[in-house]
Protein backbone atom coordinates (compact mmCIF):
# COMPACT_ATOMS: atom_id res chain seq x y z
CA UNK A 1 0.00 0.00 0.00
CA UNK A 2 1.48 3.71 -0.90
CA UNK A 3 1.82 6.44 1.35
CA UNK A 4 0.74 9.89 0.10
CA UNK A 5 2.50 13.13 0.58
CA UNK A 6 1.21 16.40 -0.24
CA UNK A 7 3.17 19.19 -1.42
CA UNK A 8 2.23 22.69 0.25
CA UNK A 9 1.20 24.38 -3.34
CA UNK A 10 -1.21 21.28 -3.34
CA UNK A 11 -2.18 21.72 0.88
CA UNK A 12 -2.50 25.25 -0.08
CA UNK A 13 -5.36 24.57 -2.85
CA UNK A 14 -6.90 21.55 -0.78
CA UNK A 15 -7.81 23.95 1.82
CA UNK A 16 -9.45 26.74 -0.81
CA UNK A 17 -11.92 23.86 -2.01
CA UNK A 18 -15.09 23.58 -0.70
CA UNK A 19 -16.16 20.68 1.70
CA UNK A 20 -17.86 18.45 -1.14
CA UNK A 21 -15.02 18.67 -3.57
CA UNK A 22 -12.32 18.47 -0.82
CA UNK A 23 -14.00 14.74 0.06
CA UNK A 24 -14.46 13.88 -3.53
CA UNK A 25 -10.13 14.32 -3.98
CA UNK A 26 -8.99 12.64 -0.68
CA UNK A 27 -11.33 9.58 -1.19
CA UNK A 28 -10.15 9.77 -4.64
CA UNK A 29 -6.76 9.70 -3.31
CA UNK A 30 -7.06 6.96 -1.07
CA UNK A 31 -8.69 4.87 -3.34
CA UNK A 32 -5.44 5.26 -5.52
CA UNK A 33 -2.94 4.24 -2.69
CA UNK A 34 -4.10 0.33 -3.50
CA UNK A 35 -3.35 0.36 -7.24
CA UNK A 36 -2.64 3.57 -8.35
CA UNK A 37 -1.42 2.60 -12.19
CA UNK A 38 -5.45 0.96 -12.32
CA UNK A 39 -6.70 5.05 -11.74
CA UNK A 40 -4.08 7.01 -13.75
CA UNK A 41 -2.40 7.96 -16.98
CA UNK A 42 0.97 9.40 -17.85
CA UNK A 43 1.47 12.50 -19.10
CA UNK A 44 2.89 13.28 -22.46
CA UNK A 45 6.43 14.68 -22.01
CA UNK A 46 6.56 14.45 -18.80
CA UNK A 47 7.70 12.25 -16.07
CA UNK A 48 4.32 12.82 -13.60
CA UNK A 49 1.02 11.05 -13.92
CA UNK A 50 -2.70 12.68 -13.50
CA UNK A 51 -5.56 11.24 -11.99
CA UNK A 52 -8.81 13.13 -12.75
CA UNK A 53 -11.52 13.83 -10.16
CA UNK A 54 -14.63 15.31 -11.84
CA UNK A 55 -13.52 18.65 -13.27
CA UNK A 56 -10.07 18.69 -11.22
CA UNK A 57 -7.25 17.21 -11.95
CA UNK A 58 -4.27 15.88 -9.67
CA UNK A 59 -0.96 15.70 -10.57
CA UNK A 60 0.82 12.82 -9.12
CA UNK A 61 4.65 11.47 -8.58
CA UNK A 62 5.16 7.84 -8.22
CA UNK A 63 7.78 6.21 -6.68
CA UNK A 64 7.27 2.72 -7.01
CA UNK A 65 10.42 1.41 -5.01
CA UNK A 66 9.36 3.68 -2.19
CA UNK A 67 5.88 3.12 -2.22
CA UNK A 68 4.98 6.84 -2.44
CA UNK A 69 2.61 8.77 -3.87
CA UNK A 70 3.86 12.61 -4.31
CA UNK A 71 0.89 14.90 -5.08
CA UNK A 72 2.46 17.91 -6.83
CA UNK A 73 -0.30 19.76 -7.81
CA UNK A 74 -4.22 19.64 -7.48
CA UNK A 75 -6.17 22.32 -9.70
CA UNK A 76 -8.91 23.00 -11.95
CA UNK A 77 -9.16 21.08 -15.39
CA UNK A 78 -9.15 24.12 -17.47
CA UNK A 79 -6.12 25.89 -15.42
CA UNK A 80 -4.09 22.45 -14.65
CA UNK A 81 -1.89 22.24 -17.41
CA UNK A 82 -0.56 25.58 -17.83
Amino acid sequence: MFDIFFTAESKKYLKKLNEKDKIRIISSLERCRIRPHSFIKKLVSSPYFRLRVGNYRIILDIQSGKLLIIVIEIGHRRNIYK
